[in-house]
């Protein structure tokens, strides 16, 4: 991650969070950006196919910060991860510019999962477009797509495609 990418981030993070009282308080104290700036190195080794140690480092940031986040999944520009204790984020998984994500989301395969080795190299975890928020503990499942500025409100749970500028609550949502 550059160190541009790092500052775009930091500014995010204190443009959204009131609680954030410092770019210093960001860098040694928000989890979700410890969680996103060793996304962009295990993701970088996970491209250059070095794969079991991309798994390593997905494997101590979620040690370190309680996020998962699978080095497969692609993260877009301005991610913030919110309070992220128990997100769990899949390997197909492809999140946009400005998502903000809340505690215990999951972004995860849905009945994909249970078909195991038989859909390995497929899509099988969902795509949050530009500008989604996703509340806490809700679950996104499957190959689908939330649209841009959608809002998944926290406990739902959602299994088939967002339109654009729209609000999803409930189970199913």
């Amino acid at each position: 991650m550059s160190i541009h990418l790092l500052n775009e981030t930091i500014d995010n993070i204190m443009a959204k969070d009131p609680a954030a009282r410092s770019r210093l308080e960001v860098v040694l104290c928000y989890p979700g950006f410890h969680a996103v700036a060793l996304h962009f190195l295990s993701h970088s080794l996970w491209q250059k196919e070095v794969t079991t140690l991309a798994r390593f480092v997905s494997h101590i940031s979620r040690v370190l910060t309680g996020i998962e986040i699978h080095p497969g999944a692609t993260l877009g520009r301005r991610v913030f991860i919110d309070h992220g204790m128990g997100v769990v984020i899949g390997e197909t998984a492809v999140i946009g510019d400005d998502v903000v994500i809340y505690q215990g989301v999951t972004l995860g395969a849905g009945a994909a999962a249970r078909m195991g080795a038989a859909t390995r190299g497929q899509k099988r975890h969902p795509t949050l477009a530009n500008g989604v928020i996703v509340g806490s503990n809700a679950e996104v499942q499957g190959d689908i797509l939330v649209g841009e500025n959608a809002r998944v409100a926290s406990g739902s749970i959602v299994l088939k495609d967002v339109p654009p500028d729209s609000v999803v609550v409930g189970v199913p949502g």
